[in-house]
């Protein structure tokens, strides 16, 4: 009897112990990014360096510059001469290379919104061409569009010098609507000199598409659908994975819009947002994560929330499967930093971040170390990128 509860103790201390362990490794240490002088930043990329990259907005609050964050200083990466630029997705290399979005101080000929005019906000986000870009050493250069297109977009690159992103080509689309007029399509760029780039074959049946993540595998991800908008609806009926030449329609939630792979791992798996059948302009979402051996789930928005979460996104991916994203009530009021580590329903990063303030709003990457970039919201209103590593 004695020895039996010398071993219930024993188990009891171990997992006790596990527990707490387990817990405090879970907390992390969040702190504010520095911004460019203006009132709005965000971190949306960080790499196994801990670079994070981003946005932050000028003093004037007029227009965002495309901005790292490394070895505790931040950097203006500039613009292709127009107002606006941005790094919107996560770029996950580690040789340098940063990629996003600027505008150029060429007007829009056809007066074309474009895919970026949502990353920017007011009030200079119309009105000029964009081009995908791609930072290294200290040097922005925009890439090149498809024959005859205007705009572009880039949104990641791997280790071995390939971007991928969209551009228009200049065929006049009949499936696009007002204001986008020209068709694009997803688009791989060889890093050169001279940067050359290719395009990605579509699901058949449809006439435009994104590239939005790859793996130093060659692996990519992104949309195909028709050219709509340009900012996914019907762009993105399908969500798609390109491999060794071509296309697989990975599947979705039960709608054929919204359906938007946001990141890959160096292991294939895919994490995104899927739309929902009853909310076609995507008022309402739902992560996702995508492996080899399990096809598509959802991801769940957090539980116990009032008003209650019903709109979940995942937007980052490490090689562990910690999957980092955005839980929100339907009207985008209450939206809360979220982390999935291999469940179904996530965990609110407000519950682990020590005594920072501000609510932790979205989480938008996680690197292997554990690191997570963002932003979060203040008292009065301000949005700031923030890091949050996690506690040894």
């Amino acid at each position: 009897m004695l020895l039996t509860l010398l071993i219930v103790a024993c188990c009891c201390g171990t997992a006790l112990a596990q527990a707490q362990a387990k817990a405090k490794k879970a907390q992390y240490n969040v702190s504010n990014l520095a911004s460019l002088g203006g009132t709005s930043s965000g971190g949306n990329s960080i790499n196994d360096q801990s670079w994070a990259a981003g946005y932050s907005r000028l003093p004037d609050n007029l227009s965002r510059h495309a901005t790292l964050w490394r070895n505790g200083s931040i950097l203006d990466l500039g613009t292709l001469g127009g107002p606006n630029s941005s790094v919107t997705w996560n770029v996950k290399n580690t040789v340098g290379i940063i990629a996003g979005i600027s505008q150029t101080a060429t007007p829009e000929p056809l007066h074309e919104n474009w895919s970026s005019a949502a990353f920017y906000g007011g009030p200079n986000n119309v009105g000029f061409i964009n081009l995908g870009f791609v930072w290294e050493q200290g040097q922005m250069r925009g890439l090149p569009t498809f024959f005859g297109g205007n705009n572009g977009f880039a949104t990641g690159a791997n280790n071995f010098g390939q971007v991928v992103g969209w551009a228009e080509n200049d065929v006049h689309d009949p499936t696009c609507v007002s204001p986008q007029v020209l068709q694009f399509r997803p688009a791989v760029w060889e890093l050169g000199p001279p940067d050359q780039i290719h395009d990605l074959p579509l699901i058949s049946g449809d006439t435009s598409g994104a590239a939005t993540a790859i793996n130093d595998n060659g692996q990519i991800v992104g949309i195909s659908g028709i050219c709509d908008q340009a900012v996914g609806r019907h762009t993105a009926r399908h969500a798609v994975l390109w491999e060794n030449g071509g296309v697989t329609d990975i599947g979705n939630l039960g709608a054929n819009w919204w359906n938007t792979p946001t990141a890959i791992n160096q292991h294939g798996d895919v994490v995104g947002f899927a739309g929902d059948p009853a909310f076609v302009e995507g008022d309402v979402l739902h992560a996702f994560m995508w492996t080899w051996e399990d096809g598509l789930r959802p991801l769940k928005p957090l539980k116990g929330r009032t008003p209650q979460h019903v709109d979940s996104e995942a937007y980052g991916i490490n090689e562990r499967r910690q999957v980092v994203g955005v839980s929100c009530d339907a009207q985008q009021t209450d939206c809360r930093a979220v982390v999935w580590d291999h469940g179904a329903y996530p965990t609110d990063l407000n519950d682990l971040k020590g005594g920072y303030s501000a609510r932790l709003e979205s989480a938008k990457d996680i690197n292997n170390l554990g690191e997570i970039t963002g932003r979060a919201i203040d008292s009065t209103g301000v949005r700031t990128a923030y890091l949050a590593v996690p506690v040894q």
